[in-house]
């Protein structure tokens, strides 16, 4: 279907006879663990269904970045396993995994944004409460947790107890908060963000190179933490360039349209690193079909294992990033063909970054799911040596 060298030769996506979907169990939790907080006037503790799962909601401004947990629960209710690429099962003797649809992104953004909040009660209880309720599942028992899948895109996500889960496969944004015994590439899987401006469908200009007059541009805070802080370095680099635009500015719904229209109207799109080495940046520019220019050296990037950045994205190193001119003069000689192909390559595979409901075949969902599927060996492994070992990870000792 896809005819981008973007995408490996051998991904699924280019056979005629899709793969059988992933057999997912997923808990039925009351609401208060999901989309209770979506509405919080509502008492109602029923798990909810494919008949009551609420949209989500078109105000929620940044929330919706890590609203992957959402998306990811409503492809197992809509129950049709070719457009997601998994499907429930109500018995779990015949899961492959097990979905737990604890929103614990939106759980931190709810009770606890600002970590001293009487409400982070809230959110740290939901965390005892639910690890109580695995402990006391045959099927946590018998694996240890290795078998079962938490979302947790926002960097401080289960951060009460979030070393319970070092055995179970997390989808995360990066690993940038934790340590590896806790998340790492080998068991976990890496998510893209969920894009907040609106996906470019209409991108059809005669010339797209001369169509896009700013050669770089950038719109957001410029104050951060830890790496974050190469941001404020880069607004003086930048600063006095006409074809630049590099603005401090914070996500109001009416600065997301205009750094919609700036991503549209531009060549390339910067992406520095700010708290974590990823941000949601990255992924608006490529629904914007807007060239990423990555500089973050510790970014971790999703369906790497299927996708090629470099084909449609423009790497630099901090040091590079931070040498005055160097990054501005490579753009501005980048060949015009290469970037018209690269342009073309952010058209032909954008739709993998779209979270949506109902779900579509190859979409955000849909390649999550296949990179859990991806994990099943290495994960079932696991699972059999925990099972006969008389010292539990005896290897790691050495």
């Amino acid at each position: 279907m896809l005819k981008s060298p973007a995408v490996v030769a051998t991904a699924p996506c280019t056979t005629a006879v899709p793969p059988p979907p992933l057999r997912v169990y997923m808990y039925d939790l009351p609401r208060r663990f999901n989309v209770g907080m979506l509405n919080r006037r509502s008492t109602s503790e029923t798990p909810v269904t494919a008949a009551d799962f609420p949209p989500w909601p078109k105000n929620s401004g940044l929330k919706r970045q890590h609203s992957v947990e959402y998306w990811m629960m409503g492809s197992l209710l809509y129950g049709d396993g070719d457009r997601s690429g998994a499907i429930r099962v109500l018995d779990p003797e015949l899961a492959d995994v097990f979905f737990v649809p604890f929103f614990s992104s939106l759980s931190f953004n709810t009770h606890g944004h600002h970590m001293t909040d009487v409400e982070t009660k809230i959110d740290r209880q939901l965390q005892i409460d639910l690890m109580e309720f695995l402990r006391q599942s045959k099927y946590w028992q018998r694996s240890g947790g290795r078998d079962h899948v938490f979302p947790m895109t926002h960097p401080n996500a289960f951060r009460f107890l979030r070393d319970q889960l070092n055995e179970s496969i997390q989808v995360v944004v990066d690993f940038s908060r934790y340590p590896r015994s806790v998340s790492n590439l080998n068991k976990d899987v890496v998510s893209p963000y969920v894009h907040v401006v609106d996906s470019f469908t209409d991108d059809e200009p005669q010339d797209p190179f001369e169509s896009r007059t700013t050669l770089l541009f950038f719109r957001g805070k410029t104050f951060r933490k830890d790496e974050g802080i190469v941001r404020v370095k880069l607004a003086k680099i930048l600063a006095g360039y006409d074809d630049v635009h590099y603005e401090r500015s914070i996500a109001t719904g009416e600065n997301i349209k205009l750094s919609s229209k700036g991503m549209r109207s531009s060549k390339f799109c910067l992406h520095p690193a700010g708290d974590t080495p990823s941000s949601c940046r990255l992924f608006d520019a490529i629904v914007s079909h807007c060239v990423p220019v990555i500089v973050s050296d510790q970014i971790e990037l999703p369906f790497e294992d299927e996708i090629d950045y470099s084909q449609f994205s423009v790497f630099f190193s901090f040091k590079e990033a931070l040498e005055p001119g160097y990054m501005i003069n490579q753009l501005r000689k980048f060949p015009k063909q290469k970037w018209t192909e690269m342009w073309r390559k952010l058209k032909n595979i954008s739709h993998h970054y779209e979270f949506q409901y109902p779900p579509e075949r190859e979409d955000a969902v849909y390649m999550l799911w296949r990179q859990i599927k991806h994990k099943l060996p290495a994960m079932r492994r696991s699972v059999h040596r925990s099972w006969r070992l008389k010292i539990p990870d005896w290897w790691k000792k050495r």
